[in-house]
């Protein structure tokens, strides 16, 4: 057993801890190794829940012969992809000079300076359909490494400049543009968007292509923002009909809820069997909006009572393979109906607690759990969230990406999870009335933007990466995730409308100013921002419930009416928003003894009222 990864934070590092390959994690040690034995690197990524890393690990990693050549001439590194997404965005670029064909297991040969020099993706272990064998691969290499070291050398720097290159224009890219993207941009983003839609099958693409077809629940949230339903609402249904297309397809598992990870084929069949958290917690706002209260229920319990761990976090996946009668199944258990998947042992779930991706769900579930008067879910984010600051901290105050089992990585947090992390919070702060989640939400903002301007990461980005000069190019776009730059904007947006103060909403702006132009022309790939950027077209409506009874029939009311913050709180809680800076509960209280509410539009509130006919009138 590989003592180096048997005590990783990470199930798929642990699930290689038995692999005869001598694995080092992500870090510097190995990068000294392989200097001090002058030969190259190999970098294996992927996830817990993919398919092919499966596959290879089987094939490969636990054969002792393909082991030897490994620990005879490489030092060879195992990357969880979701606990260093910045290693994976990095090495994934560079990957592209050699194949078009990118995606995991990602196997990436770089120099001890750490400067990558040839990648692939799956490689069998014996030759087939034009495509080497992974010993072959690993004798080629280390073939060129001993007699063709100079072109290595050239090919590595030249990778290394072309990211670089890449950078500097993203860079450039990020100066200050005139203006956020305006209305009638983005209504017509919506409509290009929408021509994208598969007019057969529903969601995007062409049902005559036989490719893989993800949900691209980024997209859909920018097709149901309120600027788009009132001024396009014919591309405002085509996040309807996909869903609907979706949810009636196999990419749903309407046993235990929830939806896998894509189909295979364009009318949704033939599906890639892992569950991912961060699909299902904006697939879960996708259904809240569209009305369809089934397919949200059962979501909501597959994230509660699948994916939450004991400590509270919720797990990033449940894996595609089961063990059906001594066999390892891809899907089978899923193609079962509940009697038969009672029997069996289900898939397992990575418990990895990302704290990013966690965020998505404590806001969705928040938000939902508001609307559908579900206590449950609420607590449920609560839950979540003190799990999430309590451990996924390091000592110095900072985020830290994941934990498992209550234990902290030692990977750093990326923007993303600062945004998504700090939106979750805003949301979960209005749900529950309590002031702390929105104070907590608005110093991961400003960590992540202390001049009011440019945003990063406190900290800087990984360690080794920037040593090495290999950094991530800018993850402006929005791919199954909200990028960095989309979740601070959104959370500004949030803290904003809690009344934290003009400076979120001029946060926001700059960030849509500078990053809106590509997503204009990209819509498919910034749904996020997109739909940051079309909340700021439309005067927002915040409701306020002052009340010593949160279930009074004025406050079930109020969650049921569709506005951008939805708050019921005591008197006590109202105080305490006020101590901390949120201007939107100030001067509210309740008339007499009754439960009152405030509908304001842009922060100008109406008289309030305190029975439930009149505030739904």
């Amino acid at each position: 057993m590989n003592p180096r990864l048997a005590e990783a934070t990470s199930p798929y590092l642990r699930s290689h801890a038995g692999n005869p390959v001598a694995w080092f994690p992500w870090g510097a040690e190995a990068f000294d190794e392989a200097r001090r034995r002058d030969v190259p690197v190999m970098v294996s990524i992927g996830y817990s829940t993919c398919h092919w890393c499966h596959v290879m690990a089987r094939e490969s990693f636990e054969d002792a012969q393909t082991a030897a050549d490994l620990d005879a001439g490489f030092v060879s590194i195992k990357v969880d992809r979701e606990e260093h997404p910045e290693v994976d965005a990095a090495y994934m670029a560079a990957a592209a000079a050699f194949t078009r064909n990118l995606g995991w297991p990602l196997t990436v040969f770089v120099t001890p300076e750490g400067r990558p020099f040839y990648a692939g993706t799956y490689f069998p272990p014996q030759p087939r359909a034009g495509m080497p064998s992974f010993r072959q691969v690993l004798a080629a290499v280390r073939e060129a490494w001993t007699e063709r070291r100079e072109q290595i050398d050239g090919t590595a720097d030249a990778i290394v400049a072309a990211l670089a290159d890449v950078r500097a224009g993203a860079i450039s890219d990020d100066a200050p543009a005139s203006a956020a993207p305006s209305r009638d941009e983005l209504i017509a983003a919506a409509r290009a968007l929408a021509g994208q839609e598969d007019p057969r099958y529903g969601g995007f693409g062409d049902p005559n292509v036989a490719a893989p077809k993800f949900p691209v629940a980024t997209a859909l949230r920018f097709l149901q923002a309120p600027l788009v339903r009132d001024a396009a609402p014919e591309a405002s249904a085509v996040a309807d009909r996909a869903l609907a297309a979706m949810a009636g397809s196999p990419l749903r598992d309407d046993i235990e809820g929830g939806f896998f990870r894509y189909a295979t084929r364009p009318d949704w069949t033939v599906p890639h069997y892992e569950r991912m958290l961060t699909d299902n917690a904006q697939l879960l706002d996708v259904a809240r909006d569209a009305g369809a209260d089934e397919v949200a229920r059962g979501v909501a319990g597959f994230l509660i009572d699948v994916l939450q761990q004991p400590g509270g976090g919720f797990g990033a996946a449940q894996d595609s393979e089961s063990w059906i009668e001594g066999v390892r199944s891809e899907g089978g258990y899923y193609r079962l109906d509940a009697d038969a998947r009672s029997r069996l042992q289900p898939p397992a779930v990575d418990g990895k607690v990302v704290t990013g991706w966690n965020g998505l769900a404590i806001g969705a579930l928040a938000r939902a759990g508001s609307r559908y008067g579900e206590p449950r879910w609420i607590e449920a984010a609560r839950w979540a969230a003190e799990a999430v600051l309590q451990t996924n901290v390091a000592a110095d105050g900072r985020l830290v990406r994941a934990s498992l089992d209550e234990i902290p990585s030692r990977a750093a947090a990326t923007t993303a999870d600062y945004g998504q992390l700090a939106s979750g919070l805003a949301a979960l702060a209005a749900a529950t009335g309590e002031p702390a989640y929105a104070r907590r939400a608005r110093e991961l903002v400003d960590a992540c933007a202390p001049d009011g301007a440019r945003i990063g990461v406190p900290g800087g980005g990984d360690p080794v990466l920037a040593s090495q000069g290999v950094g991530a190019p800018d993850a402006a776009s929005d791919g199954d995730e909200p990028s960095g730059v989309a979740a601070i904007a959104d959370a500004a947006e949030a803290l904003w409308l809690l009344g934290a103060g003009d400076r979120y909403r001029a946060l926001a702006e700059r960030l849509l100013a500078s990053h809106g132009g590509a997503a204009l022309v990209q819509p498919l790939a910034h749904g996020a921002l997109l739909r940051a950027a079309a909340s700021l077209q439309t005067a927002p409506r915040q409701l306020v419930v002052v009340t010593a009874d949160t279930g009074a029939p004025l406050a079930a009311a109020a969650r049921r009416l569709p506005a951008d913050v939805v708050a019921v709180v005591t008197p006590e809680q109202v105080a305490a928003w006020v101590d901390a800076g949120f201007s939107l509960f100030a001067e509210k209280g309740m008339r007499g003894d009754a439960p009152t509410a405030y509908d304001c539009h842009d922060f100008a509130c109406r008289l309030p009222v305190t029975d439930p006919a009149e505030l739904t009138a």
